[in-house]
């Protein structure tokens, strides 16, 4: 004799039961959401820091690129006379490395080592040419002990008059990291002028930066934490079952498929 099918009994739980498998729950879902968290702030990021720092004559200005509290990087503006009678007039302005550690993309002449003029958009990273330092910007120079006095002359790779970025490579807790410092220059009246006007580092080690680049791409593309937790679903899970573990998504699953989720009272 074939009995007949009989309709399944829904197991009843306690107040205090269901109540222990919600917090259980919630604290699962929240321990979810933190190593969401956790895992984005790992990804690449620039971290732009905005300037208007004027760099003038007989000043050195330091540079800390990821704000650490340790000088990376300083601006040193010189203003000399070389001449024994004052006549020679010398304006330098460099780059300079707060350690060996430290490099600036550049180049080498028999005379020293020159601070490149890059121009937005160019790669700084791994295969990039970086020298020691201390690197020359811009140099001015002019003979007043002359007859006809020379021209104030404005020489070296920042002369152009344009907004240009210098090439940085530094060390954050023992790793190579990149970065750029957007810079105008300019010379006038025998002394060489410039302006600060930003920097940017990425946080990621050994990772190539883009010059005046202010954002990473990962942040301009990815979806925030709130996209992902709000994706929508056909039926959320009951947060009893989710604190079942795998036994209770299995049930779960069985009823969703079979259409007969029922809510005990």
């Amino acid at each position: 004799m074939t009995r007949s099918a009989q309709p399944r009994k829904t197991a009843n739980l306690s107040d205090s039961v269901q109540q222990q498998l919600n917090k259980y729950a919630l604290a699962a879902g929240a321990a979810g959401v933190g190593v969401l968290v956790l895992g984005q702030t790992a990804e690449a990021k620039i971290v732009y820091t905005p300037a208007d720092t004027n760099i003038t004559p007989d000043h050195t200005i330091p540079l800390d690129l990821n704000h650490d509290g340790i000088v990376d990087f300083g601006f040193r503006d010189v203003n000399r006379r070389s001449h024994p009678y004052g006549f020679d007039h010398t304006g330098i302005l460099s780059v300079i490395p707060a350690n060996q550690a430290n490099k600036i993309e550049g180049y080498s002449r028999t005379n020293g080592h020159y601070a490149s003029a890059l121009r937005a958009g160019v790669s700084i990273g791994p295969n990039a040419k970086f020298t020691t330092g201390p690197n020359i910007m811009a140099t001015t120079f002019i003979d007043t002990g002359r007859v006809r006095p020379s021209n104030s002359v404005c020489n070296g790779p920042w002369t152009a008059g344009a907004t240009r970025y210098l090439g940085l490579q530094f060390l954050i807790k023992g790793q190579v990291h990149f970065g750029w410092a957007r810079l105008d220059v300019n010379c006038k009246d025998l002394h060489v002028f410039a302006t600060l006007s930003g920097y940017a580092y990425e946080t990621v080690a050994n990772k190539a930066i883009i010059a005046g680049q202010t954002k990473g791409s990962d942040e301009e593309t990815s979806a925030g934490p709130d996209a992902a937790l709000t994706a929508p679903a056909s039926k959320p899970t009951p947060l009893g079952l989710i604190a079942l573990g795998s036994r209770g998504l299995s049930i779960w699953r069985r009823e969703e498929s079979a259409g007969a989720v029922r809510v005990s009272g």
